[in-house]
């Protein structure tokens, strides 16, 4: 399967590239600076090419089978570019991918994302970005996975998680265990046009994604 990453040079994106490398999958990374090119392909991106999620990819994504988007502004930005990035730039990616024929997105959301209101009054504009590309991504008709890790960490994975669909569940994960999951959500069908939450948990990760 040909793997476009969106947000490759960030860190889930970084550790997603690792766990590919070990997999049958070809990997293409979209970096937004050449300079950026050389660490990707030797943490195992087979190509790597150029493109900005504030203009159109499409050239980017030519040839391959499914898209992962793990990309995101940072929390150093203000909310105009989390309103670029996190939303219009992955709304932006999901059409691109429709009207090529790739039928798989896969995109790395948030818990808090299912009732933006509801959350931390300084994430609400982050929450609602990430709810309106998840529920244009559902309505899209594209064979989509949204996944939407707790809080994030840099901790060294685990390989363990908890995963729930019907409720959002409270907790850490380490970035690295949440592009496991990724990986993991590539060779499953379980992960089909489904919404999942996930945190550090007590279960191999393909064991809970097979569960799902």
């Amino acid at each position: 399967m040909n793997v476009f990453i969106a947000g490759a040079n960030g860190q889930i994106g970084q550790h997603f590239l690792r766990e590919l490398a070990d997999s049958d999958h070809q990997t293409r990374a979209m970096v937004r600076h050449s300079e950026q090119g050389p660490e990707l392909q030797k943490l195992g991106a087979d190509e790597v090419v150029l493109g900005d999620l504030e203009k159109d990819c499409s050239d980017a994504m030519k040839g391959c089978d499914v898209v992962v988007f793990a990309a995101g502004s940072g929390p150093d930005t203000g909310p105009d570019k989390t309103t670029q990035v996190d939303q219009d730039g992955a709304i932006r990616l999901i059409d691109s991918a429709k009207a090529m024929g790739i039928e798989r997105f896969i995109i790395v959301s948030s818990v808090g994302a299912e009732e933006p209101d509801n959350g931390p009054e300084k994430l609400r504009h982050y929450l609602q970005a990430k709810h309106n590309a998840d529920e244009h991504l559902k309505s899209s008709g594209l064979n989509y996975t949204i996944v939407r890790p707790g809080q994030l960490t840099n901790d060294e994975g685990t390989g363990k998680v908890a995963v729930s669909t019907g409720h959002e569940h409270t907790g850490k994960i380490p970035r690295q265990d949440v592009a496991r999951v990724l990986l993991a959500a590539l060779d499953t069908t379980t992960a089909d046009n489904r919404v999942f939450y996930v945190v550090s948990g007590s279960t191999p990760v393909t064991e809970a994604l097979a569960k799902l």
